[in-house]
């Protein structure tokens, strides 16, 4: 067949389908030109899930009259600016739009109308497009001093193919949505407004440009009890900054849809982001389990290359190991800085559970309304309450302390104890649950999952001082990988040998096993090996065979802390609860899971109708 050259209406249409996939693609465009023209102020509304009316206005710069037909002219952008030799840098890219497809893409697919009025200018003009057929500029009507209104009707009306392949309106709805937040979350000093079918869906004023008016932003988006579980990030390497919010290990969800990167401002995908954060969190959450995260890096354009897609949602490092190991290394910084703290929601959910389908107490209770009581129907009452009459240890400061737990080391504290940040040991409850007073209320403590992560960091701590022990295969494993898979895995030998898997390669595509880490017993040497090169491929970092070793160790400490239904007495439980306080991320088990529920006396007295 004949080579022909397209006509200029449909390879526009063919550029629409790269640039503009869905609804929530138009706003997105829209909303990061208002950005790039200096908007403190972005209003965005949808009808019809964006396929029937998307609007967005802004109080940017604005377009001068002549400027109206080159903004819908594909490639035709005033963001770039060449230099003295007339070249155009696109390794310097400082705004969120360059590429000049954006308008023209939708004005092929749909109606577009532009209405604008440039700063200082007293008069506003408009243009109308229509399935790329480009209108007259003409005078309209602008409300405000300055700014731009983008209108877009009846999206791909003129590529009627595409409509078949849209979610329903709900879904497109809920898309558009998301984007806006997402650029809310990136520009803390915009104020940003969404109306769905004429519903408010999204106010956001403009707050504080920094850390505080970030987290205030954050937290309107993800909740305030983000804000309340958020461990403050900022650390610096080699010129790249990462700055941002993690959430406790305790505050976690059970998917991966509340975690952020943005690049310079720019929101993006990458899959650096989760296998980092799962890197960093490997030690506090099972896998079916995801941390929250909104983390900011900043850099030289000249090291990030923004140019990879059309639709500009992926960006490519020129270091991602520096990138990555910055993330995990400040993201376990901040971990560590929180010590034994575990999330409000940890104490709110216990609150709940004391009021049966999430309702107040009755209030005014009388056991003389309800018919009175006796001995005999107290009796019942106590026969019929589970382990009301099992025994329970009182903290007794008499006992002897018993082997197992170290006894409170020193002289008797200067201050009373319950000015300890977990309190002063009351009591033991089923021989399971400690429960100690501070100033101002209850903490109740699992003591079993409390003492397995004191073991646990305790075991780490000296894994990582002592190194770890290898044993020698009898006969060597040779396991068979892609070329490709084969030398990712022998370029981390070194890496791979001080976690006690020694290896060598043997041959293309071919890696042989000496030595395998003791503390796994008798593994499958070449199944530890293959995950190891999936990890790499998709994380950059061999993640198999650490997770592996932390939870041989998990295990080890499992079985080695102090049980539940064990006896404690008053010194071991007090022990326990300041080598907790000592003890980093003690505030959960090995799997997300809270150690500890404090109780505020506020709480307990609302409770009881009290306050």
């Amino acid at each position: 067949m004949p080579i022909r050259r397209l006509p200029p209406e449909t390879v526009n249409r063919i550029a629409a389908g790269e640039v503009v996939e869905r609804p929530a693609s138009a706003v997105k465009e829209l909303v990061e030109n208002a950005l790039d023209a200096g908007a403190a102020r972005v209003e965005v509304q949808a009808d019809g899930g964006g396929l029937t009316r998307i609007l967005v206005a802004d109080d940017g710069q604005g377009l001068a009259p002549h400027e109206l037909p080159l903004a819908v002219e594909r490639h035709a952008t005033s963001k770039l600016v060449p230099d003295d030799a007339g070249d155009y840098d696109l390794l310097r890219i400082t705004t969120l739009g360059f590429r000049g497809e954006a308008l023209p893409s939708i004005g092929s697919v749909a109606r577009l109308s532009i209405t604008s009025r440039a700063r200082g200018s007293a008069d506003a003009h408009a243009i109308l497009v229509e399935g790329g057929a480009l209108g007259a500029v003409s005078p309209a009507a602008f409300p405000g001093p300055h700014g731009a209104r983008v209108e877009v009707r009846d999206l791909f009306y003129a590529t009627p193919a595409r409509l078949k392949f849209m979610k329903s309106e709900r879904s497109e709805a809920m898309a558009i949505a998301e984007e806006i937040k997402r650029q809310a979350m990136a520009h803390e000093a915009v104020s940003f407004a969404l109306d769905l079918d004429g519903r408010r869906t999204l106010r956001l004023p403009a707050e504080a440009k920094g850390p505080e008016g970030r987290l205030a932003r954050l937290a309107a988006i993800m909740g305030r009890d983000f804000s309340d579980n958020a461990l403050a990030i900022d650390h610096e390497r080699e010129g790249v900054r990462l700055s941002g919010f993690a959430g406790l290990p305790t505050y976690n969800r059970g998917n991966a849809a509340h975690q952020y990167l943005f690049v310079n401002g720019r929101p993006v995908r990458d899959r650096l982001l989760q296998g980092a954060l799962r890197a960093a969190y490997s030690d506090f959450l099972a896998r079916d389990r995801h941390p929250l995260a909104a983390l900011y890096i900043e850099l030289d354009t000249a090291y990030v290359d923004v140019n990879v897609h059309p639709a500009k949602a992926e960006v490519r490092f020129r270091d991602p190991g520096l990138v990555r190991g910055l993330i995990v290394g400040g993201l376990r910084h901040a971990l560590a800085s929180a010590g034994h703290r575990a999330s409000t929601t940890v104490s709110s959910a216990a609150l709940g559970g004391f009021r049966p389908g999430g309702q107040q107490p009755a209030q005014g209770f009388s056991a003389w309304r309800q018919g009175g009581w006796s001995p005999g129907s107290l009796a019942a009452a106590v026969q019929s309450i589970p382990g009301l009459t099992e025994v329970s240890a009182r903290a007794e400061p008499m006992w002897d302390a018993q082997p197992g737990l170290a006894e409170a080391p020193g002289p008797a504290p200067a201050f009373d104890p319950v000015d300890y940040p977990l309190g002063a040991a009351r009591a033991q409850v089923h021989e399971t649950y400690i429960v100690a007073q501070t100033r101002d209320g209850v903490v109740i403590v699992d003591q079993h999952a409390a003492h397995e992560r004191l073991v646990y960091e305790r075991m780490k701590e000296e894994l990582a001082q002592g190194g770890v022990s290898r044993q020698a295969l009898l006969l060597p494993e040779v396991v068979e990988l892609d070329p490709a898979e084969a030398e990712r895995v022998i370029a981390r030998a070194p890496e791979l040998e001080a976690l006690g898997l020694v290896i060598e390669a043997f041959g293309p595509g071919a890696v042989l096993v000496r030595e395998t880490p003791a503390l796994l017993g008798e593994t499958d040497a070449a199944g530890l090996v293959r995950d190891i090169a999936d990890d790499l491929a998709e994380n950059g970092q061999a993640l198999a065979l650490k997770e592996r070793l932390e939870e041989v160790c998990s295990t080890m400490a499992c079985h080695g802390s102090v049980r539940a239904g064990r006896r404690l007495s008053a010194p071991e439980m007090n022990a326990l609860l300041r080598q907790m306080e000592a003890t980093p991320h003690s505030g959960q088990c090995n799997h997300g899971r809270p150690t500890y529920v404090e109780l505020k006396l506020a709480d307990i007295e609302r409770l009881f109708g009290r306050r």
